[in-house]
């Protein structure tokens, strides 16, 4: 009898963690295939650092067909073009097809650079989304060091991922300021949340505070609530929008470089699949990451449906966070065996956040369980230890991932966090 074939489609943090966490699970039943749109995982918290030259590309790069190979998992990075459900089909960019039993959609998002314009790393806006684009926003930032301008930094409408951009505003304030030339860099962060620090989470603790009190200090002027309608060269066009969902105030802002979050949608090889997507091309899962319509297809990461915290003036995206992701691999994983055993999948992710967002000199962290409120746990904090530990997780991510490990980290990483925390405050 032949082995079912369990197929994970991406191979970004979530999709490679998955591919070796469902291998230790099925121990061998069942041929596991990844398929990929390159060879190499990029470790993409990282990416703010490629972009004021803290990191080469090259350090943060896992090649992952030797990797593969070594853990028993089968791997092309030609890509795929299209998922066919009803037919139990993945049609790839060569033109060929690959069958499966099960798939594992783990494909992170599209990034929908081109719902506005002017907007995006190809027009007037740089991006820190994938390390290229960080690797060429470096080259944007040397020229900005040698030629002071005005920066804006934020995140526009339909973006469901902020930290970053809270991250690389800081890491500019601070290497700017190390260069000598950040009193000639008036710099405004613009972004579609209600207030700073919602962070498409309606705020963690006091992230509200912590990140205003960091913005003050560093002399970053916000506007929220934020919509671009349009980006020229060195010009960008912001409408400020009042609770009433009205244009309260239009901002013409200048720049000599911007870095936005863009929109996310779902990629177009499952984008308008009926009764898989929703209509931003997010995958469409019940309580154990299983499509509804189509039982033999999981998904996990960014690449997940999930509602907002709650209504907006401009529209405000969920962030899939490490920990969330990881939870969902452990439970695509596990009721992937439930299966593999005749069983229902019984297994359901736990949903809940950390962030270690490095400012160069200090940062600030933040531990939500569940991600999303009410929650049981929601702490932040802030000072120099987050910048350390944020050196630390990437080399500890970066090791495992070349390693082939699946043992789950985050939920270890998080109570050590708050651990080292409430013992330094009794220290001191």
């Amino acid at each position: 009898m032949t082995a079912p074939r369990i197929v994970v489609l991406g191979a970004g943090l979530g999709g490679t963690i998955a591919a070796y966490e469902i291998r230790d699970a099925v121990k061998g039943r069942a041929e596991l295939m990844v398929v990929a749109n390159g060879e190499d995982y990029w470790f993409v918290p990282s990416n703010p650092w490629v972009a004021v030259r803290w990191r080469e590309p090259e350090a943060i790069r896992v090649h992952l067909p030797t990797v593969m190979k070594r853990r028993g998992i089968g791997f092309t990075s030609v890509g795929a073009k299209r998922v066919h459900p009803a037919e139990n089909r993945l049609e790839l960019n060569d033109g060929t097809s690959l069958s499966y039993d099960y798939l594992v959609i783990a494909t992170g998002p599209d990034l929908a650079f081109d719902e506005i314009p002017g907007f995006g790393p190809e027009h007037h806006t740089i991006s820190i989304c994938q390390t290229e684009h960080a690797a060429r926003g470096a080259d944007a930032f040397d020229r900005l060091a040698a030629d002071p301008k005005p920066v804006i930094v934020g995140a526009a409408q339909g973006a469901s991922c902020f930290g970053p951009a809270y991250e690389y505003a800081m890491l500019l304030d601070t290497e700017l300021r190390r260069r000598k030339v950040r009193d000639r860099v008036p710099m405004t962060f613009v972004t579609s949340e209600p207030y700073i620090g919602h962070l498409g989470l309606d705020g963690v603790g006091d992230t509200k505070g912590l990140l205003e009190s960091e913005m003050r200090q560093r002399h970053i002027k916000w506007i929220t609530s934020a919509r671009i309608t349009s980006v020229e060269p060195e010009v960008m066009h912001v409408e400020e929008v009042g609770e009433d969902g009205q244009v309260r105030k239009v901002h013409d802002l200048p720049f000599g470089m911007a870095m936005m979050m863009p929109p996310f949608r779902g990629v177009p090889a499952v984008f308008g699949v009926d009764g898989l997507s929703n209509p931003r091309g997010f995958i469409l899962v019940d309580k154990h990451q299983r499509n509804p319509t189509f039982r033999n297809i999981f998904a996990l990461g960014v690449a997940v449906a999930i509602p907002p915290t709650g209504p907006t003036p401009v529209p405000v995206g969920v962030p899939k966070t490490g920990f969330m992701i990881e939870s969902m691999v452990t439970a695509v994983a596990n009721n992937l065996r439930d299966l593999l055993d005749g069983r229902e999948p019984s297994f359901e992710a736990t949903w809940n956040a950390i962030c270690l967002a490095d400012f160069g000199d200090g940062g600030v962290a933040f531990v939500a369980q569940p991600q999303i409120p009410p929650r049981n746990t929601n702490w932040s904090s802030r000072g120099k230890w987050v910048h350390v530990a944020k050196i630390g997780f990437e080399k500890y991510f970066l090791g495992k991932v070349r390693r082939g490990e699946s043992e789950p980290f985050y939920e270890k990483l998080a109570l050590h966090v708050m651990g080292v925390k409430k013992l330094k405050s009794l220290g001191s």
